[in-house]
């Protein structure tokens, strides 16, 4: 698996802008330190983590087409926004193209933008991961956010869906954001209440 690693470390160099390259070496090398802290599997972490974003550079149209091709659904907020179909069409390329089996990898590639309710820990390493790599910009929250990643992972889901939800709520509008991300923040923050 280490070899694989490599072998797409340099796919992913060749085929994704610089910048998009530099945060998905910092989302694999989060989600490697998260599954370390969690227990969980850290190859397939790092894979997840580096393979996430593998759909990013697609234009709207042509992950619009791919997805109509390979009849991934497509929900009325992905249809408005279609760039949120790079999550989708990540997982679909990271099977096709990649030739990654894992579900649990597919999956967090799947879900590492929307989240969703009851997610398992690989999902949420590597939504949690995209969200508090170093290399993102400070924005409110985020310090609080990284460090309680590595102490509880629901609680950093929550949080994460709380953050991104204010922020798309001031930048998109309410009816710009997918339900699926809706629903994910409301499982967490019922899930953390009750921890509280």
């Amino acid at each position: 698996m280490q070899k694989k690693l490599l072998e797409l470390e340099k796919q992913l160099h060749s085929t994704l802008k610089e910048s998009r390259f530099i945060h998905t070496q910092g989302v694999r090398y989060t989600a490697a330190a998260l599954a370390m802290c969690h227990g969980q599997n850290i190859i397939h972490a790092q894979i997840a983590g580096i393979l996430h974003d593998c759909a990013k550079g697609f234009s709207d149209e042509k992950l619009l087409e791919i997805c109509e091709e390979q009849q991934i659904e497509i929900s009325t907020a992905e249809l408005e926004a279609p760039y949120l179909l790079h999550a989708k069409v990540g997982a679909y390329l990271a099977e096709q193209q990649y030739g990654i089996k894992e579900q649990e990898i597919l999956s967090g590639i799947r879900y590492h933008t929307t989240g969703k309710a009851g997610m398992t820990p690989l999902e949420q390493i590597i939504f949690i991961a995209d969200y508090i790599e170093p290399n993102r910009r400070e924005i409110p929250g985020l310090e609080e956010c990284r460090r309680i990643a590595f102490e509880d992972l629901d609680k950093a889901t929550y949080y994460s869906l709380e953050n991104t939800l204010l922020y798309l709520k001031e930048t998109k509008g309410e009816d710009k954001i997918d339900p699926v991300t809706k629903e994910a923040y409301f499982y967490y923050k019922e899930l953390y209440k009750e921890g509280e």
